[in-house]
């Protein structure tokens, strides 16, 4: 007979681990505040990370307490995986209240939005916020770029059930691992992303970054989050005149980009491996659709410059500063950063740039990287589906029956869950379309554009920033619901409403 609580004291008892790990990461932004000496200016954000710390602590005791722990099955760890984001967010927005006076639900969307790493923000006034709350949000993305339970199995030796929490928070498709042994793995991940971490913070501070913003955009390029301590985000370099800012802009596409790669390709081309970037089908995917979507945003710029003699005044300064800001917000899209130097809604765009932004948005990074999405190699597989189907047309029925990608054999199981995945991804897309455009102001294209955000983990959308903290309540819960489906890839998120589930 099942016992129904115990899947609750399993899956509360493990929530108890995670909220003190929490705890002691909620620490850290104090060295911010000691640094910048926040106390001493009447600001509230060393009674706030303490108090949210001492919180997460005693709650986490309580759980350890009280809570029986037990071996975890598949169905107890997806729900270790959807409730740890969810409570360690709800936790994780208390020094926005306390120390900013945000109300809780706008501080609640800002930390899911950090730890998602979607990049959504519902603050503004970010120049003039204190430092240690700017760091914190960077550090929620940081955290949340390889997965909350990813740093979880990192930090703790002994973590019960690691290849359930994994699977259950890793992108859910067949891929190879590095080294055998998860533990291995997850060590192999954490170094990679630390070393490219350091990469970028030498790189941008070189190039006359100061070493908090170098430090805030570091945590959150390579996780491919789009948090920045500025309003205007990377434009902020240029706005101020800063001497070097084309050259920090470039350094940021290359961060993206390596946040937006599947890890694996890191690995074998740190080993000197180099065949890794063109010997399988995402990564051709991957190159070849950066590169088309930045031809054809270049070919309609240039053709709406043309007639205006714009492009003729001077050559090269308008077409560098065309390709570079061209492929910055392609790159932001597609790997779901969402960093800006120029609106994706502006005039800057053509009609069909702007259209193909919210393709980028579905399509996302490669599997196994930080980005969010759909998934090059799920796009992949859904093309190499449709081909198949057209080669049936004109082949015998049993000439052709199997999709096969790098000379592998998909499984029909995946292939199921992959067309599964596709259409509970428009669903929601289409939800959180109509209940924007049912309770805001904005037209269908902004409507969709937002939950294509949400649900992407992207940042950007056609709804202006200044205007995302003044949405509807619901439409801010139902974005929050979307950021977290879009993380765990929606079923896990689902398998909570199951009643079935929790006696499972």
């Amino acid at each position: 007979m099942k016992n129904p609580f115990k899947t609750l004291n399993v899956v509360l008892n493990f929530m108890g681990s995670l909220l003190i790990v929490l705890g002691f990461i909620m620490l850290i932004p104090i060295i911010i505040v000691l640094i910048y000496g926040e106390f001493k200016t009447g600001y509230t954000t060393l009674f706030s990370f303490l108090a949210a710390s001492s919180l997460a602590l005693l709650l986490g005791w309580i759980f350890l307490r009280f809570f029986k722990s037990g071996s975890t099955n598949p169905v107890q760890a997806i729900f270790i995986c959807s409730l740890g984001w969810i409570i360690v967010s709800a936790v994780g927005a208390i020094p926005f209240v306390i120390a900013i006076k945000s109300n809780y639900l706008n501080a609640y969307f800002e930390t899911m939005s950090g730890f998602t790493t979607t990049g959504i923000t519902m603050f503004s006034g970010l120049d003039s916020m204190p430092k240690s709350i700017l760091f914190w949000r960077s550090l929620t993305q940081w955290v949340g770029g390889l997965g909350i339970l990813t740093f979880f199995i990192a930090v703790m030796s002994h973590a019960g059930g690691a290849h359930k929490l994994f699977g259950a928070e890793s992108h859910k498709i067949q891929t190879h691992r590095p080294v055998p042994g998860l533990k291995n793995t997850v060590k192999i991940l954490w170094a990679i992303y630390i070393i490219y971490t350091l990469f970028i913070f030498i790189n941008l501070t070189i190039a006359g970054s100061s070493v908090f913003d170098s430090v805030c955009h570091s945590f959150t390029v390579l996780s491919t989050g789009g948090f920045s301590p500025y309003d205007a985000s990377i434009a902020h370099y240029q706005q101020i005149g800063h001497p070097h800012y084309i050259w920090i802009e470039y350094i940021f596409i290359l961060g993206m980009l390596l946040g937006g790669t599947n890890f694996l390709i890191h690995f074998r081309v740190l080993r000197g491996d180099f065949k890794a970037l063109h010997d399988n089908l995402e990564i051709r995917y991957w190159f070849g659709f950066i590169g088309l979507f930045v031809g054809l945003i270049l070919l309609e710029r240039f053709l709406n410059l043309i007639p205006h003699h714009e492009l003729t005044k001077n050559f090269w300064k308008t077409l560098e500063m065309n390709f570079r800001n061209t492929l910055f917000q392609v790159s932001a899209i597609i790997t779901t950063t969402g960093f800006g130097t120029v609106d994706i809604g502006s005039r800057f765009f053509g009609h069909m740039a702007k259209q193909l932004f919210l393709i980028m948005m579905v399509i996302g990074g490669c599997v196994g990287s930080t980005g969010g999405g759909f998934k090059v190699l799920r796009i992949g597989i859904l093309i190499k589906l449709i081909k198949r189907e057209i080669q049936r047309v004109f082949t015998p029925r049993k000439g052709v029956s199997q999709v096969v990608i790098d000379k592998k054999i998909i499984d029909k199981d995946e292939i199921y869950r992959v067309s599964a995945l596709f259409f509970m991804w428009i669903g929601l897309l289409v939800f959180g379309g109509l209940v924007t455009a049912l309770l805001s102001h904005h037209d269908s294209y902004s409507s969709f554009s937002g939950m294509f955000s949400a649900l992407g983990n992207i940042g950007p959308c056609y709804i202006p920033v200044n205007e995302m903290v003044l949405l509807h309540p619901i439409i801010k819960i139902v974005y929050i619901f979307g950021m977290l489906a879009g993380r765990l890839e929606i079923l896990p998120v689902l398998l909570l409403f199951s009643r079935k589930a929790w006696i499972y």
